[in-house]
């Protein structure tokens, strides 16, 4: 992946995509399917295991659900790994993501997970435009997160 050409720039792209990814999950600690989609293009994919979402609404409706089931009163909590830029307006990012459902103190280990992000800036705003998460091992590299309250 080529670089920005400056440092600064590339900051301030880091720090524009950090905080396309922390307002996902700080929505998320709220509970709404709506805000949680909100930064995802409209033709956006999502890749979880066993499911492919294609498109805002259909990622929105797989959310909607999920938040009135399964994930009701869970929180969850990620670190980004590494982050790339294809170009100026294409970011790549791996993270460490944990779900921790409602009554749990901390996240089992089928519930850890490593994450895909990709990015563009489109108009001078960061959108997903596709987010892949796959489980994650239980060895000691799989074990940090940071919980998003």
């Amino acid at each position: 992946m080529t670089r920005h050409d400056s440092s600064a720039d590339r900051a301030a792209a880091d720090g524009a995509v950090r905080a396309v990814l922390d307002g996902l999950y700080a929505a998320r600690a709220v509970g709404g399917a709506g805000a949680v989609i909100a930064p995802y293009a409209s033709d956006a994919t999502v890749v979880l295991p066993g499911s492919y979402l294609a498109g805002r609404d259909e990622i929105r409706a797989a959310m909607t659900d999920a938040f009135a089931r399964p994930l009701n009163g869970s929180r969850a909590g990620h670190e980004v790994q590494s982050m790339g830029f294809s170009d100026a307006c294409v970011a790549i990012v791996i993270s460490k993501g944990a779900l921790i459902l409602a009554g749990e103190t901390g996240p089992r280990s089928e519930n850890r997970a490593l994450e895909t992000w990709v990015l563009s800036r489109d108009d001078g705003t960061w959108q997903v435009r596709a987010f892949r998460k796959v489980p994650a091992g239980s060895g000691p590299s799989q074990q940090s997160y940071r919980e998003d309250q």
